[in-house]
């Protein structure tokens, strides 16, 4: 498996697909640069997934936020609590993983040692600093993912759009995780671009919805070729669900490195406007007018 990974890897830099960025000092990891087959590709898939998911549709609309937002989206969401992974170092070699990524062995893959440090929970955010003074009041982050700004602009675009329940806002952007160990090439990466639509449903009709976008995303992928003998639908189980979740369903498609996310398809209730209402003191709803 690793010397098809590294002939892949080998292959994207030669045809200009991908290759490392900062290559010549020695590359920054986890970070990758497209070249010009690479930009074209993803220009097409964003094309075709934007097409499919607004343009097409008349009940999604788009959207376009910022990449920094008030810290305070964050505390609301839950992201600066529960955005983390458990952290261990091997005290032999001192590198650090994910404990949930080591081996049932629970030897580091680095040098098979077998003692660790006692687990401690790592954000998973990028954090920076706005303006000149580096303190505690001026503090930022990079988002990790697209869907906070949709739920925080929620109102603004419903009433600019006119939409009545149900509908979608929909965005393509950056977003930016400091994973503890990405890797498997372009698969899990500190900086990422993602496609994300929030469907805003009455809540008598979630559950309903929620099987319609599983069973419409899954078929994308088979409209687009993919084989449907690598794809499937896996349901989360309760301890792998997010903070914000109430059921999640990922697309998974059998890559090189085996059975991996392609896409999550979460009910996520009213957990996000309802965060966002209490920690802003604005009401994030819709009323039918009749």
């Amino acid at each position: 498996m690793a010397d098809l990974m590294d002939t892949i890897v080998a292959m994207a830099k030669r045809r200009g697909i991908v290759f490392q960025s900062s290559e010549i000092y020695g590359g920054l990891r986890s970070f990758w640069d497209y070249g010009p087959l690479g930009v074209e590709l993803k220009r097409n898939v964003r094309a075709a997934w934007w097409k499919a998911m607004v343009q097409e549709r008349d009940d999604v609309v788009g959207l376009e936020s910022s990449i920094m937002m008030s810290p305070r989206v964050w505390e609301a969401s839950g992201h600066l609590d529960s955005f983390t992974d458990p952290l261990v170092e091997c005290l032999s070699c001192h590198q650090r993983f994910r404990e949930d990524h080591l081996p049932e062995s629970r030897a580091c893959p680095n040098c098979g040692n077998n003692d660790w440090t006692d687990a401690r929970n790592f954000n998973l955010m990028f954090k920076s600093f706005m303006g000149p003074v580096e303190s505690a009041e001026n503090e930022v982050y990079l988002r990790p993912e697209t869907a906070q700004g949709m739920f925080v602009d929620f109102v603004t675009v419903q009433q600019a759009s006119r939409k009545k329940l149900p509908f979608g806002i929909a965005q393509i952007g950056k977003s930016f995780r400091n994973e503890i160990t990405p890797g498997n090439f372009i698969y899990r990466t500190r900086e990422f671009e993602q496609m994300e639509m929030e469907f805003f449903v009455p809540p008598d009709e979630a559950d309903e919805w929620h099987r319609y976008w599983i069973e419409e995303r899954r078929r994308w992928y088979v409209d687009l070729g993919l084989r449907e003998s690598h794809l499937r639908v896996r349901a989360h189980e309760g301890d792998e669900l997010s903070h914000y979740s109430s059921a999640t369903s990922d697309i998974e498609y059998l890559f090189p490195i085996g059975w991996s996310e392609l896409e999550g398809i979460a009910h996520r209730g009213s957990f996000d406007l309802t965060q966002h209402t209490e920690a802003s003191g604005t009401k994030l709803e819709w009323v039918d007018a009749g």
